[in-house]
């Protein structure tokens, strides 16, 4: 049945690499406000905040991201920020690294994809209750996932090893649980799947001139109301573009 006082709006982000050499203060300044000015019900930002796991740069991108106005932020790490026990400085200045957070009709379940020291992803068979039991909760919500890796393979990103090992059982998983997004980061391309009923988006690098191509600097936005879903790409200092639409009630069977 539609929701029609579902409402929720939220901005993605990822791969801010605070310490790296290629890292634009001004690109993640302006994309801050860009999301001030939105006004998201919720912030997710899918990884990788450092480029080593350094303490100081888990603090300057934990300066950067407190001066969102949004209260509800959900951050994953990526795999640099477990480089060098960076996991430890992640729990200290975020969070636990699984959270889940239900506003406005809308169930969003973060997970930690990260290995210590290793660009692979795994999200680990132990994990397959917990994720099940998080979106049992409330049922009826419009269900998103969201790790760092990817669960599918992007285009113009090279050789590809570094999907989630285990993306196949996790991708049944999340089907079982009527997942309908999946929000990730990693390999700095802005690129989207469908498949099945679920669609896939992963966002670029907000904050750094590590591109790929002719891949720019964006986050994504997006835009629940009731049943119907708009996802648009933003590109700090230059506007954006929907990328994706689509109507619940159609994609989902029944």
């Amino acid at each position: 049945m539609e929701n029609k006082t579902r409402s929720c709006v939220i901005a993605h982000l990822s791969d801010l690499h605070t310490g790296s050499q290629y890292f634009v203060p001004n690109l993640l300044d302006r994309a801050l406000v860009e999301v001030n000015d939105l006004c998201p019900d919720v912030v997710v930002v899918t990884g990788d905040l450092t480029s080593m796991g350094y303490r100081q740069e888990f603090r300057e991108a934990r300066e950067y991201l407190d001066r969102l106005a949004c209260p509800d932020v959900l951050v994953v790490p990526g795999n640099h920020d477990s480089r060098n026990v960076g996991y430890a400085h992640f729990e200290r200045l975020f969070a636990a690294r699984e959270t889940v957070i239900r506003k406005n009709g809308v169930t969003m379940v973060g997970v930690d994809s990260t290995e210590p020291d290793l660009d692979y992803g795994s999200i680990g068979r132990h994990r397959y209750p917990w994720i099940r039991e998080a979106f049992k909760g409330e049922p009826d919500d419009f269900k998103i996932f969201i790790l760092h890796h990817h669960l599918l393979p992007i285009p113009g990103t090279g050789r590809e090893r570094n999907i989630v090992n285990d993306a196949g059982d996790v991708l049944e998983v999340l089907v079982d649980c009527g997942v309908e997004l999946v929000l990730s980061g990693h390999k700095h391309v802005p690129y989207a799947w469908r498949l099945e009923n679920m669609f896939v988006v992963n966002a670029g690098t907000v904050a750094t001139l590590r591109l790929r191509g002719d891949t720019k600097p964006c986050y994504n936005v997006v835009e629940i109301v009731g049943d119907h879903v708009t996802v648009s790409r933003r590109y700090p200092f230059h506007g954006g573009e929907v990328i994706i639409e689509f109507d619940r009630t159609h994609a989902l069977p029944g």
